[in-house]
């Protein structure tokens, strides 16, 4: 597990998440030309607010439906379409 330090909506928050994921989030918002803050923070937005687990298993989701849909596999829909509207190129 990595922890990271990032302002989220004007709040600092940490996420721990799997190296995998970190590089996963820092590809995805390369290719968008944004910052990680700036894509994490959709990903926060686009969440339910009732929706069960926290801000690292949203994120977690939000990167393996990106590439799942890159690879031509359905995704978990759990998190569509509001996170992946954030998250295509």
């Amino acid at each position: 597990m990595e922890k990271r330090s990032l302002t989220l909506a004007g709040h600092r928050t940490s996420l721990a998440l799997e190296p995998a994921f970190w590089a996963g989030l820092e590809t995805i918002a390369g290719g968008r030309g944004i910052s990680l803050p700036a894509l994490v923070g959709s990903i926060d937005r686009a969440r339910s607010n009732d929706a069960a687990g926290g801000l690292a298993s949203a994120v977690r989701v939000a990167v393996l439906d990106h590439f799942r849909t890159l690879a031509g596999e359905a995704g978990t829909g759990r998190h569509r379409p509001a996170v992946q509207d954030h998250l295509r190129d």
